[in-house]
Order: structure tokens, then C-alpha cells, then sequence
């Protein structure tokens, strides 16, 4: 029997009510690469095409065609986002019943919530450069998935205030075959 993943092991029995597709997804183990489709939206000025540039996001408004590499072991699980003529990579862990995912210099920490519908990821910490940010300085996020047959649909957005969105991108991945019986 394989271990729980990050997801199944920060979730515990709630994990059970994800639509079927997000639970295949974020139960796969060892390496997969997934294609879709992603529209991503520029940083919405100069402060937080700074940051984009320090969490290694997306630079300039596109869409196109996106690849995903997935590392997922029990412990750690390195995504690999390649975006048209950007790659964004972070590597995800778990911590006191939290996904701890490092992004470029910033390391997030996100408690899940899930039902029938979606899964959402909100953030409830962030160390920039190991410093920790005031809440009241935390960005809004947006980190959602939702699930129709053969394709993980995903919603992510981040921004602050007087600086704007920082990051922004939504699209699809098509689901592994074994993922969609």
C-alpha cells in the first residue's frame, strides 16, 4: 500500500468529499507530465513585476498551451509550470496540518479546504526571504481547483494593495489517463 500523499495527509478524511479527479490527481506519486491550456494575466505594475520576478511568475499576458511536471513523493512534491516563454517551479511540503510551498524567495504556508465542488488553498503565512509578513500585509490569494471529466481546471491570483496583482493565471490540465476511469 502506498503512503498518503501531502494532500491526503493534510486533509485527512475532507479529502474524501474532492471531486474524483482532484482526488486521482493529488494522490499520484512518482513522475508525470501534463499538458493544458493557460491564460495568465501581467503583473499590474512596476512593485509587483518586482515580485513576480522574485517568485519566478509569469511576466507578461499570454495564453497558449501550458506543460506541467509533477514530482510527488510522500514527502515533497516539486511542480514544474512550464508557461510560453516562462518556467515557474515550486516545491511543496507539509507542516503542522499545512502545504508549505516554496515559490522563488517566498515561502507560503496554505491550509485546505475542500467539498464536492473545489479545492481551495488559503493563505494563512508568508516568510519573504525567511521574514515573516504581518497578516495584515499578507496578499489576497486566490488559489482554487475544480474538476470536469478528463481535465483539472485551475484559478490562481495574488495581489496587494496600493501594488496590484502580483501574479494571475487560470487555465487546464488534461488528466492522466489512470486519473479519468
Amino acid at each position: 500500500m502506498k503512503p498518503p500523499s501531502l494532500y491526503q495527509q493534510v486533509m485527512g478524511p475532507q479529502f474524501a468529499q474532492l471531486p474524483s479527479p482532484l482526488q486521482h490527481f493529488h494522490a499520484l506519486a512518482g513522475a508525470h507530465v501534463l499538458s493544458g491550456w493557460v491564460e495568465v494575466e501581467a503583473p499590474a505594475s512596476r512593485a509587483a513585476r518586482l515580485l513576480a520576478r522574485c517568485l519566478g511568475a509569469p511576466l507578461n499576458a499570454h495564453q497558449g498551451p501550458i506543460r506541467f511536471e509533477l514530482e510527488a513523493g510522500a514527502a515533497e512534491e516539486v511542480w514544474t509550470r512550464h508557461f510560453p516563454g516562462k518556467t515557474m517551479r515550486s516545491r511543496l511540503t507539509q507542516a503542522a496540518g499545512h502545504i508549505v510551498e516554496r515559490l522563488g524567495f517566498a515561502q507560503l504556508r496554505f491550509g485546505l479546504e475542500g467539498d464536492v465542488d473545489m479545492l481551495e488553498m488559503k493563505l494563512v503565512q508568508l516568510r519573504f526571504l525567511g521574514v515573516p509578513c504581518p497578516r495584515w500585509l499578507l496578499p489576497a490569494v486566490v488559489a482554487e481547483e475544480t474538476a470536469t471529466p478528463g481535465q483539472l481546471h485551475f484559478r490562481v491570483k495574488a495581489s496587494l494593495p496600493l501594488i496590484g496583482v502580483v501574479a494571475s493565471y487560470r487555465g487546464y490540465l488534461k488528466l492522466p489517463a489512470e486519473v479519468c476511469q
